[in-house]
């Protein structure tokens, strides 16, 4: 258990989406996103869903504030960012919840990208139509 600090801080990664957590023990359980609530934010239900999915693996809710400031991306990769920093701050508050959250791939940052495009074809790996004549 953390014992002195305000807050707990944790970043999570998703694509070009980056999420900067701070979970606050002490609090009412009000959970914001950039400033917004985070229905507001996450319209959603599936996104909201992903995002709060560590809560919902340790069957037990928000009973802490939680500030995330994300950047970089679409919602979707924001929401596994997310995700994943709230995973994080979790296990630093309490190391027990690893193996649960671990088992659920919460913990692993997804490592895939988009590719970049290739001079003399139209996309990453598409090339222009061959003609024979």
């Amino acid at each position: 258990m953390v014992k002195s600090e305000r807050y707990i801080a944790a970043i999570g990664r998703r694509k070009s989406a980056s999420a900067q957590v701070r979970y606050f023990p002490k609090g009412t359980g009000t959970i914001t996103v950039n400033g917004m609530e985070l229905p507001k934010y996450f319209a959603h239900f599936e996104l909201r869903e992903r995002a709060l999915s560590p809560f919902v693996l340790i069957k037990e809710a928000a009973k802490g504030d939680v500030s995330v400031l994300v950047k970089g991306g679409g919602k979707h990769g924001q929401a596994e960012a997310v995700a994943l920093g709230l995973a994080r701050a979790l296990v630093k508050l309490d190391p027990t919840y690893k193996t649960t959250l671990k088992k659920a791939g919460l913990m692993t940052r997804d490592p895939r990208e988009k590719e970049r495009k290739k001079p003399g074809l139209k996309r990453a790996r598409r090339a222009p139509q061959w003609s024979k004549r």
